[in-house]
């Protein structure tokens, strides 16, 4: 399957319901007394009315996707395959791939879902489905390497790096008849393919092998990365289920024919709505960003985003999305056929219509702002801006806005930003004192407005602006079935759910706590609770009283932004995935989120010093696990030290809010200044408590 040139995700499919999972552990403690074979085929599962799922477990994302389509989308599929026979879904999840087709040959799971290469020894043992893409396995080194392998023979003496459970080490074992002297250096199987590639890129190992989509869908964020060498043609990913199973088998198999999956599509091309539902994907042009489109606590998320997901689902479409290397690019990229449409906060003006592209009807109405820091003194007229510099990108609306000013006799000076920094950036820039003014619209300084409090509007323009989507002129039935879903859609139900979820609602907490232990050494009503399960898996139960307050402030009913829930505000799908639900009663609610940290805590090395550990595992418990493992690769990077937290990493955190750093980081653009203020936070609030409950 050929992908879109630059940054892009298969995304589809919103509001599904919830689907049952158990954890593997959970699973092997239920009693069996039926044989294996009598549940394998389909009239035996609709019998049973549960289809067994084995996965990967994964309570954060695995990456900020940017090409081909992430296990995200295989997930949503097997469960849509399921509601279509009536069947609720059961997860067998794991945390080593190496177990996957262990549940399914010991009869614990009905089917696989992870993208299994299919290999002649797998064949021989399990069915698989037909391919959801073909794929070749590539050696893959550094640019910087002095020495790249060019031929098989040229890996002798090299230390290639796989897991031991994977396709590419039976490749490898291969090999060896041909080059001997070739090592092959096992990691630990809970390690996915693109963390080990951007171990490689770091160059804390030598080489490795990886299928080409994952290698593509890495170098455009690791571009450190070059292939060195094919080690094999074309082969199939594919799920992986019993050899005993043939109607399942062509069940899978006519369902994910009709999802258009197994489509080769040409990578530039310009399509009207009616072939764009044949092909069953629409490409969304748009920008990793905080207003847009980004990842929260391992949840893709954004505004543009969810309406988007919203379109497509009312016309069976997929979304894939599109990222381009700046926002200059959105327009040509439109107008030349690497996407269908433009969802990026666009302002609507006559030199983008000259531009050639067609606007839908507007979507969102806002107005421009001039921002500036929150200490200094608004002005009341636009006069007032004389003498006075704005940093705005020469591509922006707000650029034409500064013009016209400048045309009416208000001698504004103009400074060109970059044009790869997003509105959210130059505000932040402003912030900082690094520039002394910007615009944005005003919806974007609201949004930042919930974060921070370091800048205001110090000049609100009169003049209404209109954005919108944008299409190529010639699709005209996309651009009125657009018009159409925004005629019924606008500030209608979703819309303004959306709109509240993203602009109004506040994101953090006060920084200041007012809670006080009492006499009694009662920090919180659940204090009992909570020291149940922090003895249970090793922590304070101070600092989790101390994050329960940050988290949800003693409320087992809060509820997030972006859907955490309980006391300790965990998202459904991780509690889901670590076997839990339930999250507003408090004793789920606490032992899901105290489970999730120790689950996130086992992904920093017991050599760290047990203090830092817990601040990073806090950082990843409030931001997710993938964007701090991106500050500590790029703490390294600027000559801090990725093994302290305070002073090191919490300085590299808030770097990902940069278009510099975030599309090269693993997991895109972060807002990193949320979690150093969290853990700084719980940190003073749980020094409070130690002194208040522990002093002699």
């Amino acid at each position: 399957m050929k992908s879109i040139a630059g940054a892009s995700i298969l995304l589809f499919a919103m509001f599904l319901p919830t689907a049952c999972e158990k954890t593997s552990t959970e699973l092997a403690d239920e009693a069996t007394t039926q044989a294996p074979e009598q549940t394998l085929d389909l009239p035996s599962i609709i019998k049973s009315g549960v289809l067994r799922v084995a996965m990967p477990r994964r309570p954060e994302a695995a990456h900020l996707p940017r090409g081909d389509f992430p296990l995200d989308i295989e997930q949503t599929l097997i469960e849509e395959f399921a509601l279509s026979h009536n069947l609720r879904v059961e997860y067998v999840y794991e945390d080593r791939y190496s177990a996957l087709l262990t549940n399914l040959r010991q009869g614990k799971a009905d089917v696989v879902v992870a993208s299994l290469t299919v290999t002649p020894e797998r064949r021989r043992e399990f069915a698989f489905t037909v391919p959801l893409r073909l794929v070749r396995e590539q050696v893959v080194t550094r640019k910087a390497d002095p020495s790249p392998p060019r031929a098989i023979t040229d890996l002798a003496g090299r230390k290639l790096a796989v897991r031991p459970s994977s396709s590419y080490r039976r490749t490898l074992d291969k090999l060896h008849k041909q080059v001997p002297e070739l090592v092959v250096l096992d990691v630990d199987e809970s390690m996915d393919t693109e963390q080990i590639l951007c171990r490689v890129a770091d160059g804390e190992l030598d080489l490795t092998v990886a299928d080409s989509h994952l290698v593509e869908s890495t170098l455009r964020y690791r571009p450190e990365l070059k292939v060195a060498i094919d080690l094999t043609e074309d082969q199939a990913n594919a799920w992986a289920l019993h050899r005993k199973a043939p109607k399942l088998q062509k069940a899978l198999n006519d369902f994910l024919k009709q999802t258009g999956l197994l489509t080769d599509r040409e990578e530039v091309y310009r399509a009207d709505l009616p072939e764009l539902k044949k092909r069953k994907v629409l490409r969304v042009l748009t920008r990793n960003n905080a207003s847009t489109y980004f990842l929260h606590r391992g949840e893709l998320v954004g505004f543009e985003y969810d309406l988007v997901r919203h379109f497509a689902k009312l016309h069976g479409l997929r979304v894939e999305i599109v990222v381009p290397p700046s926002r200059e690019d959105l327009l040509p990229w439109l107008l030349a056929g690497r996407g269908d449409l433009v969802a990026a906060s666009l302002t609507i003006n006559e030199q983008r219509k000259a531009a050639g592209v067609a606007f839908t009807q507007p979507n969102f109405l806002t107005r421009e702002t001039v921002v500036c820091r929150s200490t200094e003194k608004p002005m009341e007229k636009p006069a007032q801006l004389t003498g006075r510099t704005v940093a705005v990108r020469p591509s922006s609306s707000y650029f034409q806005t500064l013009k016209n000013l400048q045309a009416k006799g208000i001698q504004v000076q103009i400074k060109n930003a970059p044009e790869e920094l997003e509105t959210e950036s130059l505000i932040a820039m402003v912030g900082d004192g690094s520039y002394g003014l910007t615009m944005a619209d005003g919806h974007i300084l609201d949004l930042e407005r919930t974060y921070r409090d370091d800048v205001q509007s110090c000049l609100t323009l009169d003049r209404p602006v209109e954005l919108a989507w944008a299409v190529h002129p010639e699709n005209r039935e996309l651009l009125a079935t657009l018009n159409a879903y925004w005629k019924k859609e606008y500030r209608g139900l979703v819309y303004n759910i959306l709109v509240k979820r993203y602009f109004k609602s506040p994101r953090s907490m006060s920084k200041k706590s007012q809670a006080r232990a009492s006499r009694t050494g009662k920090l919180s009503p659940y204090d009992d609770i909570v020291k149940q399960f922090a003895k249970k898996y090793g922590f304070d139960w101070k600092l989790i009283v101390s994050q329960m307050y940050s988290e949800s402030r003693f409320d087992p009913k809060a509820k997030s932004w972006v859907g955490a829930r309980g006391l300790l505000q965990v998202m459904p799908r991780t509690a889901q995935e670590l076997g839990l639900t339930d999250l507003e009663n408090p004793q789920v609610g606490i032992h899901a989120g105290i489970k999730y940290m120790n689950w996130l805590r086992d992904r920093f090395s017991e050599d760290l010093n047990p203090h830092t550990r817990n601040w990073l595992t806090l950082a990843a418990y409030n931001v997710g696990l993938g964007h701090v493992k991106d500050a500590r690769s790029l703490a390294k990077e600027q000559g801090l030290d990725p093994n302290r937290f305070f002073d090191h990493v919490e300085k590299a955190l808030p770097m990902l809010a940069r278009p510099q750093h975030a599309k090269r980081a693993r997991h895109g653009y972060c807002r990193g200044t949320e979690p150093v203020a969290y853990v700084r936070a719980i940190r003073e609030r749980w020094r409070a408590y130690r002194r208040a409950l522990d002093k002699p």
